[in-house]
């Protein structure tokens, strides 16, 4: 594919509460065995972009332990590679990205060394298949300045925290309303953008020079009257995991067997880096049902409608649903969990209850007591 990738993994969000204190939203264990930003690799790896990106910043140790080799996603290649940049003090520089366009401006540089004539920028925290050669043919045969992926929300589906999007007939953007507090539409942005490299940097710079640093807000709103800015929807399954609700719906959505099957058994593949742990064990009297269970597991409890990610140990008498355990839980016997996340590391203690009630997701941290913290 003629076009550089660049990944967005260094926010933030309060929306996940508790969930983000020790990790990058990028770095969220999703569908048991994957993290929040090897959808986004996967893609690139897919569409043929070799030279790919990703810019880190907030919590990034977990999240740059996961790319530290390149091979997972194939881009341990001669040619191109997988970059990652974090925050860098210099003599011209003593600030930690302000924003997206900050984050690309102070890494202009590898924009500059690249050839390719075309930059296709992702979010890390987005969950979806898209061929992004698709996107780039759409973007030339509309003569687009940029062309913004878009998805279509469902009637009943919260647009506030989305860039909502309004197309004429060509499917040009004539509206960009950021995060507005009501929505007037249910088209909204995904995060990902392409655009011609030289374009790209002359915006980049032009914003560096006024002192701005959205990407969005700055450039894209901004520029709406005066570039040719088109909209591409997405055809398949699409969601954001930047809250707890979306995160916790996300990876229920994967108990559903045409969603499993569209990632999982459908090519191209998804990839990710590979522990080398033993298959899930279930023991005398254990009961699992439509459920996802990874490797090193053990399970000895009953567990309904959820998802248990690597190296889960659930004791007798324990009663899992319509729960997400993390990685790498100890739960005690005669625990009963409902309608929760559990962090990851945790310890729960035996003979206890932990329920999300009211529809609400109450998310489990428990002090650690195997290792000492």
């Amino acid at each position: 594919m003629r076009a550089i990738g660049i990944i967005l993994a260094g926010g933030n969000s309060n929306r996940m509460r508790e969930l983000s204190n020790k990790r990058a939203i990028a770095a969220m264990p999703v569908a048991g065995s994957f993290r929040g930003i090897d959808f986004a690799l996967s893609n690139m790896s897919n569409s043929h972009v070799q030279k790919v990106a990703v810019l880190t910043q907030y919590n990034s140790r977990s999240l740059n332990e996961h790319l530290n080799s390149s091979k997972w996603w194939d881009f341990g290649r001669k040619q191109g590679g997988l970059f990652v940049f974090t925050p860098t003090i210099t003599a011209d520089n003593g600030f930690w990205y302000r924003g997206t366009a900050d984050a690309i401006a102070q890494n202009l540089t590898f924009l500059r060394n690249s050839h390719e004539p075309y930059v296709v920028i992702a979010s890390g925290d987005g969950i979806y298949k898209l061929d992004y050669n698709k996107v780039l043919e759409y973007h030339i045969e509309k003569k687009a300045d940029i062309t913004v992926v878009t998805k279509q929300m469902e009637p009943d589906e919260d647009c506030s925290r989305f860039g909502v999007i309004r197309t004429d007939e060509d499917g040009r953007i004539r509206e960009f309303q950021e995060k507005p507090l009501v929505a007037s539409s249910k088209t909204i942005s995904t995060g990902i953008y392409v655009i011609r490299r030289r374009h790209l940097i002359e915006l980049i710079e032009r914003a560096v020079e006024e002192e701005r640093h959205d990407f969005v807000r700055d450039i894209l709103v901004r520029y709406i009257e005066l570039k040719r800015i088109y909209a591409y929807e997405m055809p398949s399954y699409w969601n954001n995991i930047a809250s707890v609700e979306s995160y916790y719906k996300t990876n229920m959505d994967f108990l559903k067997k045409d969603i499993r099957d569209f990632f999982f058994k459908q090519y191209p593949d998804i990839y990710s880096k590979i522990d080398d742990l033993p298959p899930a064990k279930y023991n005398p009297g254990s009961s699992v049902r439509n459920s996802l269970v990874s490797s090193g597991c053990i399970i000895n409890g009953v567990v309904e409608n959820s998802l248990l990610f690597k190296k889960v140990y659930v004791g007798n008498n324990c009663t899992i649903r319509n729960s997400i355990v993390l990685n790498d839980v100890h739960i005690g016997d005669n625990t009963y969990i409902e309608n929760c996340i559990v962090e990851s590391r945790d310890t729960i203690r035996p003979n206890t209850t932990h329920v999300g009630e009211n529809g609400n997701i109450k998310i489990v941290v428990e002090k650690n007591e195997r290792y000492g913290l």
